[in-house]
């Protein structure tokens, strides 16, 4: 109930109409946008990525595999909705699957979760589950799955179909599911090369980490494909977001705004947008946002509670955030730090993603 709750409010768009603020010429006052979950196709406070037009080209692609990468917050889902809208513009058949939104249960079988993944596909696409008519119990369920794609989904339409899976990294937590599926996939791509009728799939995977260790590089879709990583805002481009927001800044107050967040793309747009709203001003948003009295207050704390359940990882982000120079950790522990987006590599050593992070975790951690 929780993950279904916060999915609808994920997609919710909350419109505030401000006046226009009296230094600029432009007479029109803006709607301003949530920036909870996805941004919305036509919004006027998208910033592309400059992936866009590649991923446009490659989903063209028979058999193509997109990964699309990225710390939690980032844009990830939102590229994602953009090239699956490009798709339907194409006439092709789409599918989005997020597994953050996936029943528990599911994941308890591998068996379960092959068979849910068939009837979710097809249930997106208006056919009729017949999962029981292509499962054979005599084989495996990889086999079973690939004969229902190609047998019922891909058989007797020309046109591709794309299906793209967000949050793939739940996987992770489930070794047997994450050996089959990843294998299924890799199995699946591969097929593309010398099958045309596995050639009118095309994966986009979208996810925060890969496997720390992967079993079989052979079995990996991780390391075949198209791969993107979403970076953070440049400064032009934090700048073209300010001017969007029709905020005044000077370039010192541009400088000190990223001096404090960078530019984390969740970061930058919250902070515009209740700065814009009037709900703060840029010197009390400086001022308090390392805080929990700022805004950043529930996204700080649902960090810092994975730092204190993770014991490990918490004494090494404190290690991190009380030194003056980058910091070398084990690389596991780098890993699932980097993953969760809190600090940034310097070739095999790591620093705290910005400036915000240093200075809360170095409080709340027990620095002085």
């Amino acid at each position: 109930m929780l993950v279904a709750l916060r999915e609808i409010l994920d997609e919710s768009t909350t419109i505030v109409t401000i006046p226009k603020q009296p230094s600029l010429d432009n007479d029109h006052a803006i709607a301003l946008e949530s920036t909870e979950g996805q941004v919305a196709i036509n919004s006027h406070f998208y910033i592309a990525s400059g992936y866009e037009s590649r991923c446009y080209e490659e989903i063209k692609k028979a058999g193509s595999l997109l990964r699309i990468k990225s710390p939690h917050r980032m844009g990830k889902s939102s590229l994602m909705a953009r090239v699956i809208n490009h798709a339907e513009s194409l006439g092709y058949r789409t599918v989005v699957l997020n597994l953050e939104q996936t029943n528990q249960k599911i994941f308890a079988d591998p068996e379960k979760f092959m068979q849910w993944f068939c009837a979710s596909v097809g249930k997106a696409l208006g056919v009729r589950v017949k999962t029981e008519e292509y499962w054979d119990d005599i084989f495996g369920a990889n086999d079973n799955c690939t004969d229902y794609f190609e047998k019922y989904l891909l058989e007797g339409n020309d046109r591709p179909l794309i299906i793209a899976i967000d949050n793939f990294d739940r996987v992770f937590s489930y070794p047997e599911i994450e050996t089959d599926f990843c294998g299924l996939l890799r199995g699946w791509y591969e097929r593309s090369r010398s099958h045309p009728l596995w050639g009118k799939l095309r994966l986009v995977i979208v996810h925060s980490q890969e496997p720390y260790a992967q079993r079989d590089i052979n079995q990996s879709p991780f390391n075949v494909g198209f791969p993107v990583e979403l970076r953070e805002f440049t400064t032009d481009q934090v700048r073209e977001l300010v001017k969007r927001h029709q905020l005044s800044w000077s370039e010192d107050e541009l400088h000190q705004f990223m001096e404090l967040i960078g530019g984390h793309p969740y970061l930058v747009r919250s902070a515009l947008y209740r700065i814009a709203s009037q709900d703060i001003t840029l010197e009390e948003f400086l001022r308090t946002a390392p805080t929990e009295a700022g805004i950043y207050s529930s996204y700080l704390m649902g960090h810092l509670k994975t730092l204190e359940d993770y014991p490990e990882l918490g004494e090494a982000m404190q290690k991190v955030v009380m030194a003056d120079a980058p910091v070398r950790l084990r690389s596991e522990i780098s890993f699932k730090l980097d993953s969760q987006g809190l600090v940034s590599r310097i070739d095999n050593d790591v620093t705290p993603r910005c400036l915000l992070y240093k200075l809360y975790f170095r409080d709340r951690l027990g620095g002085s």
